[in-house]
C-alpha cells in the first residue's frame, strides 16, 4: 500500500518520512503503534465505545470476554479481545481487526449483529489504529470463549451474508457540510463508535435496525430502551443540553436516574467522556438527525376510570413518600414522574420491571451515591402494579396507553426464569 501511494504521489519526502515514522512506531509489522499519545487516545476511544460492557466479565480480566448476550435467537458470548495469541486477537493483523470492526468479518468468519459493526463501520481508520494499538497494551489472558452458542440454523455463520445484504451499509462517517463541527462530532459518536442506535433503535424480525426509526426506542433484555430523539412527548425534546450532559456524566438529571443497561454504560463509559464530546453528543441529540420528530400525544385516560382511581390510591400508599404526592420526585435521589417522557414510552416494560424487581442507580465518580428502588413483586398483584403505572402514565401532564395486568404477569414470570 505504501509503495502504491509513493508511486501515485511522486515519492514525496513527506510521505516517505511518515512511512518511516510509522514503521518505527510499529511492532513486528502488525501496525501496532507504541507512541504514548496514540495508545492513550486508543484507550479513550475504547472507553467511548464501551468495549468493556461486552468484553469484560464482572470480576474478570479486562477485555477477556465471557459476557453472555441474550438475543431473540439464542445466546452469544463476547469473545476474548486481549492480545493473547492462543485465545485472543494476538495473531490478528490490523487489516483483520479493521475488517471485523467495519465489515463484520473476522478470522472466525462472519460476525453477528450483536457486535455493532453496523455502527463501527463509520469509525475512521485513524481511530481504529489507535484502538488497535491500545488493545495490544492490555494484559494477554488465556481465556478460550465459545462465542457462538446459537441453536441451528442460527449458528450457521454463512447465513449472515444474506443478513448483511438486508441490514448493513458499509462506509466511513462523512461529515454533513451543512452542520456545525460540534454537531458532526456528536453524530460521529452517536452513529459510530458510541453505537447508540444498537440499543435505542427498534429492530426488524431478523434483528436488524429499522433505520427509518433511528433512536426511536427498542426493547433489550426486558428493559425499555427509550426514545432519545427530540420528540417532546416520548423523547428528549424537553431536556436541555445540560440535562443530557448531566445524565451522561453523572447518571442522573432532573428527569431521570440511569438504571439497568444505561447505568452500566454511564459507569463504564460516558462518565469518562471529555466535556467537548459530551457537549457534542448533546448538540446532536437535541437537534436530531433530520426531519420532524414530533408525535401527537394521545388523550390521557379519564380520572374517573376505575384503573385510574385504584392506581391513585396505590400511589398515595406506596409511592408518594419518595416520588412526592405531585409526582415531582426529589432531584438526584428519586426520579421525577410528572410530565416525564420516560413515563410515556409506548412500551412500559422498564416501568413494570422496576416496580417488580426494583433497581439501583450506577455510582459514578461525580455522583458516588447510588439510590435504589425497592422491589414490590412480593406484596403487589399484577393488577395493582398495572393500575398504579396506568395512573402514573396518565397524570401530571403524562398521557399514554394503560398498562395491562397480563403484561405484568408475563414479565414477572420472565424475571423469575432469569
Amino acid at each position: 500500500m505504501n509503495k502504491l501511494l509513493i508511486t501515485l504521489l511522486g515519492g514525496t519526502v513527506a510521505l516517505a518520512a511518515a512511512t518511516s515514522a510509522s514503521a518505527a512506531d510499529s511492532d513486528d509489522g502488525y501496525g501496532i503503534s507504541t507512541d504514548f499519545d496514540t495508545v492513550q487516545e486508543g484507550h479513550y476511544l475504547a472507553t467511548l465505545g464501551d468495549c468493556a460492557a461486552c468484553h469484560t466479565k464482572p470480576g474478570g480480566k479486562p477485555m477477556a470476554g465471557g459476557v453472555a448476550l441474550e438475543t431473540p435467537f439464542g445466546k452469544l458470548v463476547a469473545p476474548n479481545i486481549t492480545p493473547d495469541k492462543a485465545t485472543g486477537i494476538g495473531n490478528w493483523n490490523f487489516q483483520q481487526f479493521k475488517s471485523a470492526m467495519t465489515e463484520g468479518k473476522a478470522p472466525v468468519g462472519h460476525l453477528y449483529g450483536a457486535m455493532p459493526y453496523t455502527a463501527y463501520t463509520k469509525v475512521t481508520e485513524k481511530d481504529l489504529r489507535a484502538m488497535w494499538s491500545y488493545l495490544h497494551t492490555v494484559e494477554p489472558v488465556d481465556n478460550d470463549v465459545v462465542a457462538n452458542q446459537l441453536p441451528f440454523p442460527f449458528n450457521v455463520r454463512l447465513s449472515l451474508i444474506g443478513w448483511n445484504m438486508i441490514n448493513f451499509s458499509k462506509g466511513e462517517f462523512k461529515p454533513n457540510p451543512h452542520k456545525s463541527e460540534e454537531w458532526n462530532r456528536g453524530a460521529y459518536i452517536v452513529e459510530g463508535l458510541g453505537h447508540c442506535g444498537t440499543c435505542h433503535t427498534p429492530k426488524n424480525l431478523i434483528g436488524g435496525d429499522k433505520n427509518s426509526q433511528f433512536l426511536k426506542s427498542s426493547l433489550l433484555e426486558n428493559w425499555t430502551v427509550p426514545d432519545i430523539t427530540p420528540d417532546d412527548h416520548k423523547g428528549i425534546g424537553e431536556w436541555s443540553k445540560q440535562d443530557l450532559v448531566d445524565y451522561l456524566k453523572d447518571g442522573k438529571n432532573k428527569f431521570d436516574i440511569a438504571s439497568g443497561p444505561m447505568a452500566e454504560e454511564v459507569v463504564n463509559s460516558s462518565q469518562y467522556w471529555t466535556e467537548k464530546d459530551l457537549q457534542a453528543v448533546a448538540t446532536y441529540l437535541k437537534e436530531g438527525e433530520d426531519g420532524d420528530h414530533q408525535t401527537t400525544p394521545p388523550d390521557p385516560i379519564a380520572t374517573d376510570d376505575d384503573r385510574m382511581k385504584s392506581g391513585e390510591h396505590i400511589y398515595a400508599d406506596r409511592c408518594a413518600g419518595c416520588h412526592t404526592p405531585d409526582g415531582g420526585g426529589v432531584e438526584g435521589l428519586f426520579p421525577r414522574l410528572a410530565n416525564n417522557a420516560l413515563m410515556r414510552q409506548d412500551d412500559p416494560t422498564s416501568l413494570i420491571r422496576v416496580v417488580l424487581a426494583g433497581s439501583r442507580a450506577g455510582a459514578t465518580d461525580a455522583a458516588p451515591t447510588a439510590p435504589s428502588m425497592p422491589a414490590f413483586s412480593w406484596n403487589m398483584s399484577d393488577e395493582q402494579i398495572a393500575n398504579v403505572l396506568t395512573f402514573v402514565r396518565n397524570s401530571w401532564g403524562n398521557s399514554a396507553e394503560a398498562v395491562s395486568p397480563s403484561d405484568v404477569a408475563k414479565l414477572r414470570a420472565s424475571l423469575k426464569d432469569d
